[in-house]
C-alpha cells in the first residue's frame, strides 16, 4: 500500500466512525426535541405500519445530511484522488436531493401517489441526463425507458419494504457492502462514490440504534425516497452496466447481478403487487400484507423476521460478489440457472405467503 492510499484508508475509517457517531447524535436530538415530527395520526398510516403506535419519522434527514457532508469532505481534504466532481456526480447529487425533497413532502403533507410517482420520475430524468444509465441495449431510447423503471421501481420497493422495525435499513446496508466490494474489486475504491457510499452506510449504522426492534423512529418516506434514489443510482455505476465486450444487445447475463443483489425489495414489491391486483386492490395503496408480515403471520417474532431478512440479504449479495468475481466465466446454463433460482425463490415465497395469509384469515374467522 503506498503512502497515499494509506492516507485515504485512515480518512475513510475516521470518515466511516464520524457518520455513525453523527447520525447517532443528530438521531437523539430528533428523537429528544421532534416528537411529533413526522408522525401521521390517520388510520392510513396504522394500516400500514407493522407498529401499534406512532413514532417520530425523522430517521432520513441523517442520510441525506451525511450524504452531502461526505460530497464535501471529499472535495476539502486533498485525497490524491484522481477522479473530480463531474457530470455523473452532479447528477448523482441532484436526484438524490429530490429524492430527499419527494419524501419530505410526503411525511409532511401525504402527498397523492402521483406527485411521487412525477418526483420519481424527475429523478431517473436526473440521472440519464446526467449519463448514469443502464447500457443495456444498442437503443439509447430503450435504455432511457429500461432505467427509468429500474429507478422508479428500486425507489418504490425500497419505500414499500420499510414496514418492520430495521428491515429497509439492514437490507440497504447489504447492497450498500455489495457495492463497496466491487468498487474494491475493481481497484477503484479511492473514489468519491465510495467516500458517499461510507458515509450513508454510517448514516443508516447510526440510525439503526434507534430504528431496531423495537424502534423509537422510523426513516419516513424522507429516508426511504433518498434510500431508493441513492441505491438506484449506485446499483446503474456498480452494478448494472458489466457486459461481455465481444457481444452487443440485449444480455441476460446483465441482469444477473443487479437482481440478485436486489432480490429482498424487488421480491416483496412484485409478491405485495401481484396479490394486491388479484385482489382488485391498487398495489400503491399500503396495508399488512409484506412478506415481512406474512412471516409474522406464520408465527416469527418481529425481530426473528428481522433477522431472516438480514441473512437472506446477506446471502443475496454474497451471491452476487460470486457472480462478479466470475462473471467472464459464466455462460448461458450458468446465467439460465441463476435466473431460475430467482424464479424458483419466488414461488417459494408465493406459497408461504398464501398458506400464511389462510392461516391468519382463520384467526381471524375465530376472533
Amino acid at each position: 500500500m503506498s503512502d497515499s492510499e494509506f492516507y485515504n484508508s485512515i480518512i475513510f475509517i475516521v470518515f466511516f466512525l464520524f457518520s455513525i457517531l453523527f447520525s447517532f447524535l443528530i438521531n437523539g436530538l430528533f428523537l429528544k426535541f421532534s416528537k411529533t415530527l413526522g408522525i401521521r395520526q390517520t388510520q392510513t398510516e396504522n394500516l400500514i405500519r407493522w407498529a401499534s403506535t406512532a413514532k417520530p419519522s425523522v430517521g432520513g434527514f441523517s442520510f441525506y445530511i451525511l450524504f452531502l457532508i461526505s460530497a464535501t469532505v471529499y472535495a476539502i481534504f486533498n485525497l490524491y484522488i484522481e477522479d473530480d466532481f463531474n457530470l455523473k456526480l452532479i447528477g448523482l447529487i441532484l436526484s438524490c436531493s429530490v429524492g430527499f425533497l419527494i419524501g419530505l413532502a410526503d411525511d409532511a403533507y401525504n402527498t397523492v401517489p402521483f406527485l411521487k410517482f412525477a418526483g420519481q420520475l424527475v429523478c431517473s430524468i436526473i440521472l440519464i441526463s446526467t449519463g448514469i444509465d443502464i447500457n443495456i441495449s444498442d437503443s439509447f431510447a430503450f435504455n432511457a425507458l429500461f432505467t427509468t423503471l429500474w429507478v422508479v421501481g428500486i425507489m418504490n420497493s425500497v419505500n414499500m419494504l420499510d414496514n418492520m422495525d430495521g428491515i429497509t435499513a439492514s437490507v440497504s446496508i447489504t447492497i450498500l457492502l455489495s457495492c463497496l466490494g466491487i468498487l474494491a474489486m475493481q481497484n477503484d475504491f479511492y473514489t468519491v462514490q465510495t467516500f458517499m457510499t461510507i458515509g450513508v452506510i454510517g448514516a443508516i449504522v447510526g440510525f439503526l440504534y434507534y430504528n431496531w426492534n423495537p424502534a423509537k423512529i422510523y426513516m419516513g418516506d424522507t429516508g426511504s425516497q433518498f434510500l431508493g434514489i441513492f441505491l438506484s443510482g449506485m446499483s446503474i455505476l456498480l452494478l448494472w452496466n458489466h457486459r461481455e465486450a465481444t457481444a452487443s444487445g440485449f444480455q441476460y447475463k446483465q441482469m444477473l447481478i443487479p437482481i440478485v443483489s436486489f432480490t429482498i425489495p424487488l421480491m416483496d414489491t412484485a409478491t405485495v403487487s401481484l396479490h394486491r391486483i388479484l385482489r382488485g386492490q391498487s398495489p400503491f395503496v399500503g396495508g399488512r400484507d409484506h412478506t415481512t408480515h406474512h412471516l409474522a403471520y406464520h408465527g416469527l417474532k418481529d425481530k426473528e423476521v428481522l433477522y431472516v431478512f438480514i441473512f437472506a440479504s446477506l446471502l443475496s449479495n454474497a451471491i452476487a460478489l460470486v457472480l462478479y468475481v466470475f462473471f467472464n466465466y459464466i455462460n448461458s446454463i450458468g446465467t439460465f440457472s441463476i435466473l431460475m433460482y430467482v424464479i424458483i425463490l419466488f414461488l417459494v415465497i408465493q406459497y408461504f405467503y398464501l398458506s400464511a395469509k389462510n392461516k391468519n384469515d382463520k384467526k381471524l374467522q375465530k376472533k
